[in-house]
C-alpha cells in the first residue's frame, strides 16, 4: 500500500505523471488542505494546550503522522489524554478527504481508477481481524478506499439519477455524522426534528397543497417512499388490515405505467399484496402513461371483483425522463375513489424552476408524493421525502404506541414526537443536508441548478440529433435531463434495419461503457428497453457539469466505439 506521502495524497494527472516523482507536491497539496480547514487541527490544540505546545505543521498534519504509527484507537477519546492523537488522527482524516474533494472536480483525474473485484480482493487485505491496527493504517485504508472510489462529484460522471458535491451539504451531512443522533423524538433531536418540519411544511407548499398542510416523513429513499405510500393507501381504504393483515381485505390491485420504477412491484411483495396485483398500464411513444388503458384496466380489475386501491403515476420516468398526464390521472381517481400517489423522486426537482414545473401540473391533486431532494437538487445522499396530503393518517397508519419512546407525560408537545410515523425505529437525519443548503442557496439557487441541468441536455440533444452516427430512442426534444440515443460504428451504419444489426447493435453500448470505465474518462448508463435494444441513457443532475464536458462525451463515445 501507498505510504502517504505518494501517490494518492498527489493532485497530478492519474496518467502515471509526477506523481510519486515530485515527493513536495504532496505536501504542498496537504498545505492546501490545511488551509481550507483553516489550521483548525493546530488551533484546537493551541486551544487546549497553549501556543508554546502547538506542534509545527508537517505535511499540513497536525502531527507527523508517523507519530500515530504506534497509537491504536484506544488511544483516541474518551481515553484518558486522548485530545492530542485525537487532534491528529481526525485533522489527517480532514486531509484526505479533503484532497478528495478537490480532486473530484478535477477534469485531468479520472472517474474511477477501475479494477476488476478480483483484483481489488488480491491486492489488499480487506479481511477482519482479532488484534488492531496501528492509526497510520487506519488511515492508509481511508486513503485506499477512496483511491477506487466512484468520483460521482466529478463533472463527467453521468451515470446516475443522483450526481454532484455540494459543499454545503457535504458540510451537513460530517455534522449530522458528528451529533449521531436518531429522529424520532424531540427530546434526542430537538433541532433536527424541527428542520423536518419546516422544511417537509415547504416541501408541500411547493406541490400546491393549501398552506402546506398535511403530513409526510423523510425515508431511506424512493423505493421506502413509495412503499410507504403503498401501505397508507390500503390503510386509508382498510384499516382494519394493520391488526388482521391481508386475510381480512379483498384482493387489491395497484397501477403504475409500464415505465415506472420497479419499486411499485417490490413494495407490492413486500406488503404482501403480490406483484400479479400491480397492473401495469400501456405507455405511448414518449414514456408517458396512456390514460384511457388506465382506465380500461380499472375497470376490468373491477368487474373481476377485484379492488383497485392505487394508482401511481410518474413524474419523471427513470430511463425516459417521461412525465405522465397527472391531471387525466387524477381526474381518474376523482371518478373511481383511488389513491393518487405521484414518484416524483426524479422529477420532483422540477417543482423548484419556474420555466419547468408545468411538467408536473396536476401534481397538487394527488394524495401523496415521493420526492428525492438528492437526485435532481444534488443534496448528498441519501434524501428522499413522503409528503401525505392528510394529516395524521401515516401516524395512525404506522404507530405502534411504544411506551418506553412515546411517554404521553412528556413536558413537550408530543405531536413532535415523529417516530410512530415511520416503519423505522432508529431513522438517520436526512434533513439537515437539505435544509442547510435551502439556506445557502435559496430557491432562486435551486431554480438555477435545474434549469442549467435541463438546458446541459437540450445541448447535448441538439448536437446530436442530426449527427452522423447517432439515432434518437425516440423523437423530440426530451422533457428532463434524459437523453436517449444510440451511437451507431461505422461498420453497422450502411446494414439494414434487421435482427442481425440489431443484434451487433445491442452489443456497442456495452462495450464502450467498458472501455470508459477501464480508462477511468467519463461514465454514462445504458440499458435495453422493451423492444429497443442496449442504448446509452444520459442524465445530468451535476452543476459543475459544462457545455465542453458534453462535447467530451460525444467525442470519447465516438473514440471508443469507431473500431466496434
Amino acid at each position: 500500500m501507498a505510504s502517504p506521502g505518494s501517490g494518492f495524497w498527489s493532485f497530478g494527472s492519474e496518467n502515471g505523471s509526477g506523481d510519486s516523482e515530485n515527493p513536495g507536491t504532496a505536501r504542498a497539496w496537504c498545505q492546501v488542505a490545511q488551509k481550507f480547514t483553516g489550521g483548525i487541527g493546530n488551533k484546537l490544540c493551541a486551544l487546549l494546550y497553549g501556543d508554546a505546545e502547538k506542534p509545527a505543521e508537517s505535511g499540513g498534519t497536525l502531527f507527523n503522522m508517523k507519530s500515530l504509527n504506534s497509537k491504536k484507537c484506544y488511544y483516541l477519546l474518551p481515553a484518558c489524554d486522548g485530545e492530542r492523537p485525537t487532534l491528529a488522527f481526525l485533522q489527517d482524516v480532514m486531509n484526505i478527504l479533503l484532497q478528495y474533494v478537490v480532486k473530484s472536480f478535477d477534469r485531468s483525474t479520472k472517474v474511477i481508477d477501475f479494477h476488476y473485484p478480483n483484483e481489488l480482493l488480491q491486492e489488499y487485505n480487506w479481511e477482519l481481524a482479532d488484534q488492531p491496527q496501528n492509526l497510520e493504517e487506519i488511515l492508509m485504508h481511508c486513503q485506499t478506499t477512496l483511491k477506487y472510489a466512484i468520483k460521482t462529484g466529478h463533472p463527467r460522471y453521468f451515470n446516475q439519477l443522483s450526481t454532484g458535491l455540494d459543499m454545503v451539504g457535504l458540510a451537513a451531512d460530517w455534522l449530522t455524522s458528528t451529533a449521531n443522533t436518531n429522529m424520532f423524538t424531540y427530546e434526542i433531536a430537538p433541532v433536527f426534528v424541527l428542520l423536518e418540519y419546516v422544511t417537509l411544511k415547504k416541501m408541500r407548499e411547493i406541490i400546491g397543497w393549501p398552506g402546506g398542510s398535511g403530513d409526510g416523513i423523510f425515508s431511506p429513499g424512493g423505493a421506502i417512499s413509495n412503499m410507504y405510500a403503498m401501505m397508507i393507501a390500503r390503510f386509508k381504504m382498510f384499516p382494519e388490515v394493520k391488526e388482521k393483515g391481508m386475510a381480512a381485505v379483498p384482493r387489491l390491485i395497484a397501477f403504475t405505467s409500464e415505465h415506472s420504477h420497479f419499486s411499485l412491484k417490490k413494495g407490492a411483495a413486500a406488503l404482501g399484496i403480490g406483484t400479479d396485483s400491480v397492473i401495469l398500464i400501456k405507455c405511448d411513444e414518449r414514456g408517458k402513461m396512456i390514460p384511457s388503458d388506465l382506465e380500461r384496466r380499472i375497470l376490468e380489475a373491477k368487474q373481476k371483483g377485484f379492488v383497485p386501491f392505487l394508482v401511481s403515476a410518474t413524474a419523471g420516468t427513470t430511463v425516459y425522463g417521461a412525465f405522465d398526464p397527472l391531471l387525466a390521472v387524477a381526474d381518474i381517481c376523482k371518478k373511481y375513489k383511488i389513491w393518487m400517489h405521484v414518484d416524483a423522486a426524479w422529477g420532483g426537482g422540477l417543482l423548484m424552476s419556474r420555466k419547468h414545473k408545468w411538467k408536473l401540473s396536476g401534481v397538487e391533486r394527488a394524495n401523496s408524493v415521493t420526492w428525492n431532494p438528492h437526485k435532481m437538487m444534488g443534496v448528498p445522499l441519501q434524501c428522499s421525502a413522503l409528503l401525505v396530503r392528510e394529516e395524521g393518517l401515516m401516524q395512525n397508519c404506522n404507530q405502534m404506541h411504544a411506551s418506553y419512546l412515546f411517554q404521553q407525560d412528556k413536558h413537550y408537545d408530543l405531536s413532535y414526537d415523529t417516530g410512530d410515523k415511520a416503519l423505522q425505529c432508529g431513522r438517520h437525519v436526512d434533513v439537515f443536508k437539505l435544509w442547510l443548503m435551502w439556506r445557502a442557496k435559496g430557491t432562486t439557487g435551486f431554480e438555477a441548478h435545474v434549469d442549467k441541468c435541463l438546458e446541459l441536455a437540450e445541448y447535448l440533444y441538439n448536437i446530436i440529433k442530426n449527427r452522423e452516427g447517432y439515432e434518437m430512442v425516440f423523437d423530440g426534444k426530451p422533457q428532463h435531463t434524459n437523453v436517449c440515443f444510440w451511437y451507431i460504428p461505422p461498420s453497422l451504419r450502411t446494414l439494414e434495419d434487421n435482427e442481425e444489426r440489431m443484434s451487433r447493435l445491442s452489443k456497442v453500448a456495452p462495450v464502450i461503457k467498458a472501455r470508459m470505465m477501464e480508462y477511468g474518462t467519463t461514465m454514462v448508463s445504458y440499458q435495453p428497453l422493451g423492444d429497443k435494444v442496449n442504448f446509452f441513457r444520459m442524465v445530468i443532475s451535476n452543476p459543475a457539469a459544462t457545455h465542453q464536458d458534453i462535447d467530451f462525451l460525444i467525442e470519447e463515445i465516438e473514440r471508443l466505439g469507431q473500431d466496434l
